[in-house]
């Protein structure tokens, strides 16, 4: 998410950090006052460590899910995957947080239950949920600090108050609103 006249933005889940990331930050002149993961798991900050680099940018995440970062690259292998590991986190982020950049400001939702600090980015009728709600779909939760219970309670009660208009942006797939998901969501009837 960026600030169209400061140019600062934000990097949300960098996840491996492709060329096509790298090339749009330098094409938009955009630059990078922090970078933050909604949670720990590999595929939301394979990046970090890339991104870090090319840009000495803070990286915030939840408390929970700070001691996972260092170790990613080592449940990446379990999936037979190579990533670096994560820098450690420079902050900590938690409920009612707020993250300025430029004219912008994210306010941070503890939204647990894919993962124990699974957190949402919300500004301006835009949800970054991370893995917690997906277009007719919600994330997992059978991985270690995962609670089927906890992210419905997350949804329910820290997105839906967000507005039907609300759009929600997921980590995989397209974009959804909060309105659309409450009515055609079969896991949120």
């Amino acid at each position: 998410m960026s600030c169209p006249e400061t140019r600062e933005c934000v990097v949300i889940d960098p996840g491996d950090y492709p060329g096509e990331l790298e090339s749009y930050l330098k094409d938009q002149t955009l630059t990078v006052k922090y970078i933050v993961n909604t949670h720990s798991h590999f595929d939301h900050t394979a990046g970090n460590k890339k991104l870090k680099d090319a840009t000495g940018a803070p990286l915030l995440i939840h408390r929970a899910e700070a001691d996972i970062l260092p170790q990613i690259n080592l449940l990446a292998m379990m999936f037979g995957l190579r990533v670096d590991p994560s820098p450690r986190a420079d902050q900590f982020i938690a409920e009612g947080d707020e993250i300025a950049f430029g004219n912008v400001t994210l306010k941070v939702l503890e939204t647990p239950g894919h993962s124990p600090g699974s957190v949402t980015l919300y500004a301006d009728k835009a949800a970054f949920v991370g893995d917690t709600l997906f277009a007719g779909s919600i994330g997992r939760t059978d991985l270690p600090g995962g609670s089927h219970r906890t992210l419905i309670q997350s949804i329910k009660k820290k997105l839906f108050p967000l507005g039907d208009d609300t759009t929600v942006y997921s980590g995989h797939g397209p974009e959804t609103t909060i309105g659309h998901e409450k009515i055609h969501n079969p896991f949120l009837g």
